[in-house]
């Protein structure tokens, strides 16, 4: 009976049901912590159709660098655990040489076969097209959702052929009403986007200018960068112009928006001592890529800090480039009848919006698994249950259904196949 009990099955259906005792929100605030009442995540038919691979890579999309690091290492240290449980119960013939062959091209071959379904899960959770969980807060003629950092394939680093219609979809699919195409040393992928652009803004995802350049050191993004404001950075649009911003930012209440990005260094930032002068009067609690996540999240309190200390107004910003179907976090900003307005006006809305500073926004984000990321030794030991269980533990009613039907559905097809070959073999014999 031991070894004829779906054991993998019945731990998982148990796992499920027991994290539902202790379920969280998919999303919070970024800054407290606690829930968004104004907001939930939302997840399409598709997306709870096939809810474990969802989840799944999700979860790989959203780990920071250093928590793949650890996540890859536990589960080669599972691999090799359960392949030597499973060497010691196979009887071994005496004299031990005419098998000791065959158990290492054995034993290859499943290292292999592991491997490869590693690479197929990781290729899968950046490229593979799937559908997305999406924010959704309430209708509003003046809460929107933005991404203040995001590229197409015209920054060095972008996904070859992800253009700017790629973007404007992939930022729909995640929720946002407004995305900023914020490439490095072009403004083409934002103008092919604004070009595109609905009549008004309430009719699909806006997608607006920026431009991301070096300042001293920092990247920033520099919003409307050679749209509303020209001659800002150096002819070859790398880093910024410290005497043209200086000049730019004289008219107070029009001062250039700089938002500082991550990874960085807190300790560089130049930011604005208040109305009429330069700086950064921004700066990203949330970025999406990996290094982003890492920093952004251990950081986390310094950045509240600083953001409070200099009045900066926080924001998320995705920083995709092409890859990952997970959206890290949104910002929510208030812009009354941002539904009606034109790009550039809505643009312009967003820039005075921002100059309020620390209360201009509400920055939201996916309920992460670590809260350090891997950033002191317990948490890096436990880190692979600790990313399983927050993973569960944020599944909803259906994903949770949907879960149990697939391990169940999964298992009963196994022992289906194995019965049948079995047969097969008695027949031929």
């Amino acid at each position: 009976l031991y070894r004829r009990l779906p054991w993998f099955a019945v731990a998982t259906t148990l796992l499920v049901i027991l994290a539902a005792a202790v379920a969280e929100e998919p999303i919070r605030d970024a800054v407290t912590l606690g829930n968004v009442s104004e907001a939930h995540l939302d997840l399409s038919i598709g997306y709870l159709a096939i809810a474990p691979i969802s989840d799944v890579l999700d979860t790989l999309t959203l780990l920071g660098a250093r928590q793949h690091v650890i996540v890859l290492i536990s589960l080669v240290l599972v691999y090799a655990a359960i392949r030597e449980w499973r060497a010691k119960g196979e009887r071994r013939p005496e004299g031990g040489s005419p098998a000791e062959r065959p158990r290492f091209v054995r034993e290859l071959a499943y290292a292999a076969l592991f491997v490869l379904i590693l690479a197929v899960v990781y290729v899968a959770a950046i490229a593979a097209p799937r559908p997305m969980a999406a924010i959704a807060a309430e209708p509003s003629d003046v809460i929107l959702t933005a991404d203040f950092h995001s590229h197409t394939k015209f920054s060095h680093d972008g996904r070859p052929g992800w253009e700017p219609a790629d973007a404007r979809a992939w930022h729909r699919a995640s929720g946002f009403d407004v995305a900023y195409i914020s490439d490095h040393r072009t403004v083409q992928g934002a103008e092919l986007g604004i070009a595109e652009n609905p009549t008004e803004a309430g009719q699909g995802t806006v997608l607006l200018q920026a431009l991301e350049v070096s300042w001293r050191g920092e990247h920033v993004n520099v919003l409307n960068a050679n749209r509303f404001y020209k001659g800002l950075t150096t002819p070859d649009l790398r880093d910024i112009d410290e005497q043209a911003l200086t000049l730019a930012s004289l008219l107070a209440g029009r001062e250039p928006i700089v938002i500082e990005t991550l990874p960085g260094r807190l300790d560089r930032i130049v930011a604005a001592k208040g109305p009429g002068t330069a700086g950064v009067r921004s700066i990203e609690l949330v970025d999406g890529s990996p290094r982003g996540l890492d920093e952004t999240r251990i950081m986390r309190s310094r950045i509240v800090h600083l953001a409070d200390s200099l009045n900066l107004a926080m924001v998320a910003g995705s920083d995709n480039h092409g890859w990952g179907r997970a959206a890290p976090g949104w910002t929510l900003l208030i812009v009354p009848g941002w539904r009606g307005m034109r790009t550039d006006s809505l643009a312009a809305s967003i820039e005075r919006s921002l100059h309020q500073g620390r209360q201009a926004t509400r920055v939201v984000e996916r309920r992460i698994a670590g809260e350090l990321n891997g950033g002191n030794a317990l948490e890096s030991t436990l880190t692979l249950p600790i990313v399983i269980w927050r993973m569960l533990a944020t599944l909803s009613v259906d994903e949770r259904v949907m879960w149990i039907v697939w391990v169940w559905a999964i298992t009963v097809a196994v022992r289906l196949t194995s019965a049948w070959r079995r047969r097969r073999r008695l027949r031929v014999t």
